[in-house]
């Protein structure tokens, strides 16, 4: 029997993992929330996995605050760079397979097409930064890693794009949303499903792999889309990233090319309006 280790599990993605663990009896399933891991203690990190002793690990654990890592750069760094390299070290040392999940924003957002696993990185901010410090370290320290790198994640729970546009369309007769950063949403039961998919698949294919769901929206039309499903009344008005300033700068486009996971492990990856409903009926 496989001892899954779920980092991160009170986060969007380990609380997706969690409900489908009911469905894969066969394994044994540790979610790990942040006394049973500790991300920002190396030390404590290393005894803690020396105890659980996984055989798989799903890092879904991250410092994910994108604009407070630009004044606890050092903390975010730690858990998403050293944390993922320690964790990477102790899977290649005990022959544990890992899937570490990465995002969109090691891009800058300058690209016009769809960006594939080959395509440039240059972060924009030190989330993105940290982000992609923790994939070089996951490969370098692990060569057998899979590596998930994923975009604008959803879900019923945690704090997130949809639940936000939920209650503030219920609260506010008009609200603005920007309309010039461009990408796919992911709803995270989709990628807990993918994730599992991976481990239960027939061959292990290491590498960086995007996922997200379908579709090319903006977040002005992300919005829209919620607004419609969930017959709210509140008007939306697009505006450009410019009038709203935050501390950290985003990508304009991270738009993933799915093909290579598409291929390797024969996923069928939902449409974004077909998961959003999901998340709406539930």
């Amino acid at each position: 029997m496989e001892k899954i280790l779920v980092t991160g599990a009170n986060g969007q993605l380990g609380s997706e993992l969690n409900v489908l663990s009911s469905n894969y009896p066969q394994h044994e399933w540790v979610f790990a929330d942040r006394t049973k891991i500790t991300l920002d203690n190396l030390d404590l990190l290393k005894t803690q996995l020396s105890e659980i002793q996984p055989t798989i690990i799903l890092n879904c654990g991250a410092y994910t605050a994108v604009d407070k890592a630009e004044t606890e750069k050092e903390l975010a760094f730690t858990i998403n760079n050293a944390a993922v390299a320690l964790i990477a070290k102790y899977a290649f040392e005990n022959n544990a397979k890992l899937i570490h999940i990465s995002t969109d924003y090691v891009f800058d957002g300058l690209s016009s097409i769809a960006l594939n696993e080959e395509a440039e990185t240059n972060p924009i901010n030190i989330y993105g930064e940290s982000k992609r410090a923790g994939e070089i370290a996951c490969l370098s320290e692990n060569p057998n890693s899979i590596i998930l790198r994923t975009s604008w994640v959803y879900s019923k729970f945690g704090n997130n794009f949809v639940k936000t546009m939920q209650r503030l369309m219920q609260e506010k007769e008009s609200i603005n949303v920007v309309n010039d950063q461009v990408g796919s949403p992911t709803y995270a039961a989709d990628l807990a499903q993918a994730m599992i998919d991976i481990i239960n698949f027939s061959t292990w294919v290491p590498g960086i792999y995007n996922y997200s769901n379908e579709g090319e929206i903006s977040w002005h039309e992300f919005a829209l889309t919620i607004k419609e499903f969930g017959e709210y009344k509140c008007i939306v008005v697009g505006i450009p990233s410019a009038s709203y300033p935050t501390p950290a700068k985003r990508p304009n486009f991270s738009l993933l090319d799915k093909k290579k996971i598409k291929e390797v492990y024969n996923l069928d990856i939902p449409d974004y309006q077909e998961s959003l409903k999901k998340m709406f009926i539930k």
